[in-house]
């Protein structure tokens, strides 16, 4: 059966939904990025260092939802816009442009949603079924930076679970232990 209008409007909603989880962590684990080894500590010379794959999953996951808005990828930062400088400075840019960009994605009507982005020749899917791939692409790359995290000296926030650094406590946890 194919996807409709609005099955790609529901769609869509869905994962801007699990998407907003899912940047909290991200920024968690952004955070977690030490200032002082960031630039030196590179896992294997054909890797990224640590600040250039903040950088890379906090810009990428942006420049996914603005594709998705404007119905073309580009994959560009936009022209004028500062690359930030520390760590703090990209939290806080991804914490105010994954924001900006999801409601941009958000307004777009089921039948634009529908619509067929070119993905450089490998994809031509609908605009709603990149946030899938987005979705996809994020924890990848956040799983891969929170393996850099304890080398550079830090600590693993808790993910999906707890973390040796950061225990899972249940939410009830203080109720059943009284």
């Amino acid at each position: 059966m194919p996807a409709t209008p609005e099955f790609a409007a529901a769609y869509c909603q869905m994962m801007l939904d699990g998407l907003a989880g899912e940047v909290e962590t991200t920024k968690r684990v952004l955070a977690a990025v030490p200032e002082g080894t960031c630039d030196s500590y590179r896992p294997d010379p054909h890797a990224r260092n640590g600040r250039e794959l903040a950088w890379h999953i906090a810009n990428t996951d942006i420049q996914f939802l603005d594709g998705i808005a404007d119905l073309k990828f580009s994959m560009s930062t936009p022209e004028g816009a500062d690359k930030p400088k520390t760590i703090a400075e990209i939290v806080a840019w991804y914490d105010r442009n994954f924001k900006r960009a999801a409601d941009r994605v958000r307004a777009l009507s089921p039948e634009q949603l529908m619509t067929p982005i070119d993905f450089f020749g490998v994809f031509n899917l609908p605009a709603a079924f990149y946030l899938g791939f987005l979705n996809n692409h994020m924890i990848h790359h956040r799983g891969e930076l929170a393996t850099y995290l304890r080398p550079m000296g830090s600590k693993v926030p808790s993910i999906y679970g707890g973390s040796y650094d950061e225990p899972w406590q249940p939410a009830d946890a203080e109720t059943t232990a009284a």
